[in-house]
């Protein structure tokens, strides 16, 4: 007997078109805020070293604080985009409005704390005394944007569940626009230094957050969705994020001890260590934009109950995520010697990347299996198994890593170590895509 295709070529072609519609514009947007944080540099390090220091180690801590609540964009897109499949636009909407009530919530208790807890927070990160004041001055002041940038990722999410990438890629170019103008403007025009730079990226992330804030209440009058908050329904977009919190937590653990790790090398492998991180994230920003379209369709088939098409887009998303991985390792390897020396022209450094970044290449195509299924098992709320997965990874990933000084192998071992980690998440999503389990039908989970 003849067996039919899995997923024949008009289908996959459907497939393509929806990952590029949806996978382009979203790159486009999870590069606008490492632009913000570059813009800033460039303008605040013509003020001075310790200004630049300052902004440094305040721009570590408001990163890692707004980062620890990603899951407010990953959470709302899955849980919208099965309405969506669904056909229950009213109450995708409101799905997005609990989001969004539940990131003013938590941005408003992260203001309670760094507010009064800001010197303690940035001697805890080990500012200078020159660079501390400053650190201080930007990261209260900055503090007060955090609900919106908490506002904009649950927004985000919404837009994304509703299968609408281009509009946050618009606000990501407007806001980085605005961010530049203002930055200039405070900073040197009205000469409010440090601060003026703050305030600045303040009002643009204030101002993002109302072009969503707009867009998504216009939706909800639109199809008759309630703006009010719900108690029931915030704690229901809680208790779904919570998982992708510890999964979030787990992941900075691992980079956090990689980078630990690399500073017990030497100055010369720190160093090296943090132009590859660099380039890792550009990477890794990439392969999550094809993710992130993987979570927006797989909510959407899921709602819909189609489960066949929610297993053959996730088979095409795997293969676009292989065929990524095998072009930007190969990119990696050609442009090494032309990237390094951007970073460094210490000899040691450039002698401690180079092979390291090898390591890199080899691991894309790892990455790029891992990031589609990590963006399949999101988009089909999976997230209890996500976090235990990602605990794992890290129990096994810790002892590798802290051992490499005592085995020796310097930075090429360290990211050895992160090949390794790659790969148990491999393993642990695609068990998981091959079991089935995580296909679960229907307008909720």
């Amino acid at each position: 007997m003849t067996q039919a295709p899995a997923a024949p070529k008009a289908a996959r072609r459907q497939h393509d078109r929806e990952i590029i519609a949806l996978a382009v514009p979203a790159f486009g947007a999870l590069v606008a805020e490492p632009l913000f944080v570059m813009a800033d540099s460039a303008i605040v390090g013509h003020l001075g070293t310790a200004q630049l220091a300052g902004l440094g180690v305040a721009s570590a801590l408001l990163t890692t604080a707004v980062s620890v609540f990603v899951f407010l964009a990953y959470a709302t897109t899955a849980a919208v985009a099965r309405r969506v499949g669904a056909g229950d636009l009213q109450s995708a909407i409101r799905q997005g409005m609990d989001g969004i009530w539940l990131a003013l919530l938590l941005g408003g208790a992260v203001i309670a704390v760094v507010l009064p807890a800001a010197p303690a927070l940035v001697e805890l990160f080990g500012a200078s005394d020159t660079a501390a004041p400053y650190a201080i001055t930007y990261l209260r002041i900055s503090s007060l944007g955090i609900p919106a940038m908490l506002v904009v990722l649950a927004s985000t999410g919404v837009l994304r569940g509703l299968q609408d990438t281009k509009t946050p890629l618009y606000v990501a170019i407007g806001g980085f626009v605005a961010n530049g103008v203002l930055n200039v403007a405070l900073v040197y025009g009205a000469g409010f230094g440090i601060a003026g730079s703050a305030w600045g990226t303040v009002i643009a992330q204030w101002a993002m957050a109302a072009v969503y804030l707009f867009v998504v209440v216009r939706g909800a009058r639109r199809h008759g969705a309630s703006l009010r908050p719900d108690a029931a329904g915030i704690r229901a977009c809680a208790q779904a994020g919570a998982p992708l919190l510890v999964r979030t937590l787990s992941l900075r653990a691992i980079l956090m001890i990689a980078t630990a790790v690399a500073a017990r090398l030497g100055d010369a492998d720190v160093a090296a260590h943090q132009i590859i991180l660099s380039l890792w994230s550009l990477l890794a920003f990439a392969l999550d934009a094809i993710a992130i379209a993987g979570q927006a369709i797989i909510g959407r088939y899921l709602g819909a109950n189609d489960a066949q098409g929610a297993r053959d887009v996730c088979r095409r998303m795997v293969q676009w995520g292989i065929a990524s991985g095998v072009v930007l390792g190969g990119l990696v390897v050609l442009a090494r010697p032309l990237f390094i020396p951007l970073f460094s022209s210490d000899s040691v450094v450039q002698d401690a990347a180079l092979p390291a970044l090898v390591v890199v290449a080899v691991c894309q195509p790892i990455c790029g299996i891992v990031y589609v299924l990590d963006g399949v098992l999101m988009g089909a709320g999976d997230g209890p198994y996500l976090a235990w997965a990602m605990l794992a990874t890290l129990a096994v990933f810790a002892p590798v890593a802290l051992l490499v000084p005592t085995f020796g192998g310097g930075l090429t071992a360290v990211w050895g170590a992160m090949t390794l980690m790659m790969a148990v998440r491999m393993v642990t999503l695609w068990l998981r895509t091959r079991s089935g389990h995580w296909i679960v039908t229907g307008a909720t989970r």
